[in-house]
C-alpha cells in the first residue's frame, strides 16, 4: 500500500456525498458515530444533519400522535435529536438506528405526558374560579361537556400509560406499526426479527392493551 493512503481511511470515507456509500440511516449514522469517536466533531454534525433532515418527517408525526400538540411536539422531536447525538458514542452500529431513535422519541413523549399530567392535576386541585357570592364551583360546572372531554383524556392518558408498561419489544413494535403505520415485514427489517417474530409481538402487545382498556371500562362502571 503506498504510503499515506490507509491515514483518516473512516475520515475520508464519511466525508463521501451520502449517495457514494452513505446512502441510508444506518450508514450515515455510523459515519457520524465514526466522525465522533475520530474527534471529527464538523464531520459527525454534518452526518448527524444529514440524519435530521431524513427522519424529521416521520419523527414529528410518532411525537405528535402521543402529545397532541403541534408545538410539544416540535419540541419533542428537537429534544430526541439532541439526545441522539449526545448518546451516539454508545450507539450499536450494528442495530438499525431508526429503532433506536424511535424509542428515544418515544420515551421523551411520554416523559412529557406523565409532565403535563401532573401540571394538570396541579391546576386542577390548586385553581378553581369562583363566582360572586358562590363556592367556586358553579364557574367550572357552565362549561360543555366536562365528563366527556376527562373521559377522552382519561382513556388516551391510560393506553399512553399502558403503551409505556409493555415490555421493551412489545412497545417498539406498537409503536412502529399502530403509530408510524409501518407492516410488519418493514418492523421486522428495522428491528433485526423476523416478520413472524414481530406478529407475535403484536399480537401479545395488543392484547394486553385491549385488557388494560377493559379495566378502565370496568372501573368506571
Amino acid at each position: 500500500m503506498p504510503a499515506g493512503k490507509g491515514v483518516n481511511r473512516v475520515s475520508d470515507a464519511g466525508r463521501q456525498a451520502p449517495d457514494d456509500g452513505v446512502a441510508n440511516l444506518d450508514a450515515l449514522a455510523a459515519a457520524a458515530s465514526g466522525a465522533l469517536a475520530a474527534g471529527d466533531g464538523a464531520l459527525a454534525r454534518e452526518r448527524f444533519g444529514q440524519l435530521v433532515a431524513r427522519c424529521q418527517r416521520r419523527a414529528s408525526r410518532v411525537a405528535y400522535y402521543y402529545v397532541r400538540d403541534v408545538a410539544d411536539a416540535d419540541e419533542a422531536v428537537q429534544d430526541a435529536f439532541v439526545k441522539a447525538f449526545v448518546k451516539l458514542p454508545a450507539y450499536d452500529t450494528g442495530q438499525p438506528f431508526e429503532a433506536w431513535f424511535t424509542r428515544i422519541l418515544v420515551n421523551g413523549c411520554l416523559d412529557r405526558l406523565k409532565a403535563r399530567g401532573r401540571r394538570a392535576r396541579w391546576m386542577a386541585g390548586s385553581i378553581e374560579p369562583e363566582a360572586p357570592g358562590g363556592t367556586g364551583r358553579e364557574a367550572v360546572d357552565h362549561r360543555p361537556g366536562p365528563e366527556a372531554m376527562l373521559l377522552r383524556r382519561e382513556q388516551a392518558s391510560h393506553l399512553l400509560a399502558a403503551i409505556a408498561r409493555l415490555p421493551g419489544r412489545q412497545r417498539e413494535v406498537v409503536t412502529l406499526t399502530q403509530l408510524d403505520g409501518r407492516t410488519t415485514a418493514e418492523v421486522g427489517v428495522l428491528t433485526g426479527l423476523s416478520e413472524s417474530t414481530v406478529r407475535v409481538h403484536l399480537f401479545r402487545a395488543m392484547k394486553r392493551l385491549r385488557l388494560a382498556l377493559r379495566g378502565l371500562a370496568d372501573a368506571r362502571g
